[in-house]
Order: structure tokens, then sequence, then C-alpha cells
């Protein structure tokens, strides 16, 4: 998998385009702003745009969306527990969901805390996992929006991401990306709810 990251708007918001060159086809993940550079992009890569794949419906990552859509016909992907509030045609995804870019699977893994239908893209094969906002290199998204909970962002942590190992490396949807490694010595939210888990677990 090669890809190329684009940071658009006052949010800083990262779109990611994912692509197998071999086979000629891609995937863009959360165009939030400029469809139309994501266009240029795969044009001059001379790539089929299988679709769009959204981490969840927030605007800053949704943006860029219509344009792509209507220059393309390409179908757009959400986790069903965010359908309703993008309000737009979408093919709905559950998590365990697979989709294939070339020969490669990228599992669809909800995990919810940001919204409820926040998803983390994941490839075994390159090891990588483009999160949206759900944790970036530092810290985790927010909760404290529309759709958010803290009780199910600390769920997703310790029930799913804490049990990827140290080589995955991280694609957020704000910021810079970083392996595991990076965020077990670096990201104090992370830590606040492992550690958290750790002490209670010993204490029980």
């Amino acid at each position: 998998m090669k890809f190329k990251r684009l940071v658009g708007g006052i949010l800083e918001s990262n779109g990611y385009i994912i692509y197998d060159k071999e086979q000629g086809e891609c995937f863009i993940i959360d165009p939030g702003y400029d469809g139309e550079k994501f266009i240029k992009i795969v044009e001059e890569l001379g790539l089929n745009l299988k679709g769009i794949l959204l981490t969840h419906h927030h605007h800053d990552h949704v943006g860029g969306v219509d344009i792509i859509k209507e220059a393309t016909g390409c179908t757009v992907y959400i986790h069903k527990a965010d359908g309703n509030s993008y309000k737009k045609e979408a093919e709905l995804l559950e998590s365990g969901d697979t989709l294939y870019l070339g020969n490669e699977k990228i599992k669809v893994i909800n995990t919810p805390g940001h919204t409820k239908g926040s998803v983390c893209y994941y490839s075994e094969k390159s090891k990588v996992a483009f999160t949206g906002d759900t944790i970036f290199d530092v810290d985790l998204g927010r909760t404290d929006l529309a759709g958010g909970s803290p009780q199910e962002m600390e769920n997703s942590i310790l029930n799913i991401i804490s049990l990827w190992s140290d080589e995955i490396t991280i694609y957020p949807g704000h910021g810079d990306s970083c392996s595991m490694k990076f965020v077990r010595e670096n990201n104090h939210e992370y830590l606040d709810i492992v550690n958290q888990k750790m002490l209670t677990g010993h204490l029980e």
C-alpha cells in the first residue's frame, strides 16, 4: 500500500489517498476539504477510485465528499452508527467488514467514543491504521460532542487499540503519524486509561 496525505481547512484535517499502483486502484479516506485536489492527484497517478472511506461523520472529514462523488460517481462508505448523522447516500459498514485494495485487506474496526460510528481502517499486511479522531499521536479524540462518550472511548482504547502491536503505525485525522510504540511512550490520555485499568485490576 502506498498513500498520500492532504491537509486542509482551519482544523488542519488529514485526508488520505491510499493506493495499489500495480492494480491501479485507490480509496480516498476523509476528504474534509478541497475535493478537487483529491481528484487531481488520483488522475495524475492514473488510478481508479474505488470509493471514499469515512472514519466518522464530522464536516471537517466529509466536506469534500460531494465534489468527488459528483465527479466520479464513486461509493461512499461510513459505519452504520454514523449513517443517520451523515444524512447522505452511503454504503453502511459494520465492524469486521473487509474492503480490498488490490490484494490487500482493509478491516473496518468500530471504535466509538468520538462518535458512535467512529472507525479505524486497518491493514495487517502494511501494519497501518487510519484512526480518524479516535486516537492521535499524543492525545485522544474529544468525547464531549454529540454522539461522544468517555466510557465508549475508554472501552475502545482498552479492548481494541491497546492490543495493537508496537510496530503498527497510526495515521490520524489530525496531526502526524506515529507508531504504537510512540503512543505507549508519549500519549498521556491513552496511558491514563491503560494505567488506570492496570491499577484497578491489581487492586481487585
